[in-house]
C-alpha cells in the first residue's frame, strides 16, 4: 500500500482498535446482527441468541455507553425498555455485511436462508467493496497511504479533487464517471 506505513504501535493513529475496543468480540456482533434483525428487548435477545445473561447485560451496557445502542422505555409499557441502534450502530451495517460475506465466502458450505437482498429487485446484494471517491471499486493494489497534507496531491505532482459524494441510494455508472474524470 505505497511507500508510508501506519505506526503499528500507535494504538491512537488508527480507528481499528477504538473499533475493536467496542465490537471486538462474538456476543457484540451478534447483539448487533440480532438489532439489524428488530430485536429489541433484553427477553428477546436473551431466548435468540442463547446468551448468557450476564454476558448479555454487560454486552448490552458497553454498547449503550458506547452510543450503539440506547436506552428507551417501551412505548406500550414505560417500565420495559427497548434497545434500539443508534445512527452509530447503523453505520456499522457495511461492517457486518463484509463480514459476513467473508464468512460465506471462507466460512465452509454454508447456504444461507434467509438470504439478504436488495429491496427493490429482491436479490441478492453484490459483494461490500471499497469504493474511491468517484465510486469505482478500489483492490488492495489501489491503496495507498499518504500524509494528510498531501491529500489530493498524485503520484505525478497533479492534483485531484472529489468528483461526486457518494450516499445511500447513489447508483454509479462507473463509464461515464470515468469519461468526466478524462474530460477534466
Amino acid at each position: 500500500m505505497g511507500d508510508i506505513r501506519e505506526p503499528l504501535r500507535e494504538l491512537t493513529e488508527c480507528g481499528l482498535p477504538q473499533a475493536l475496543e467496542v465490537m471486538g468480540e462474538r456476543w457484540s456482533f451478534m447483539i448487533l446482527r440480532a438489532s439489524f434483525n428488530g430485536l429489541h428487548h433484553f427477553e428477546e435477545f436473551l431466548t435468540e441468541l442463547g446468551i448468557a445473561r450476564n454476558i448479555l447485560s454487560n454486552r448490552l451496557a458497553k454498547l449503550v455507553e458506547h452510543g450503539i445502542l440506547k436506552r428507551d422505555p417501551c412505548p406500550d409499557d414505560r417500565r420495559k425498555i427497548e434497545y434500539r441502534l443508534t445512527d452509530k450502530g447503523f453505520d456499522l451495517l457495511p461492517a457486518m455485511v463484509a463480514l459476513r460475506q467473508w464468512g460465506q465466502k471462507y466460512g465452509g458450505e454454508i447456504v444461507e436462508n434467509p438470504v439478504l437482498v436488495d429491496e427493490i429487485d429482491r436479490l441478492p446484494i453484490g459483494p461490500t467493496s471499497i469504493l474511491s471517491h468517484d465510486g469505482r471499486i478500489l483492490g488492495p493494489a489501489d491503496l495507498a497511504l499518504v500524509e494528510r497534507k498531501n491529500l489530493g496531491v498524485r503520484a505525478d505532482g497533479s492534483t485531484a479533487s472529489p468528483v461526486m459524494t457518494l450516499k445511500n441510494g447513489s447508483v454509479v455508472d462507473i463509464a461515464t464517471a470515468r469519461k468526466a474524470k478524462d474530460a477534466a
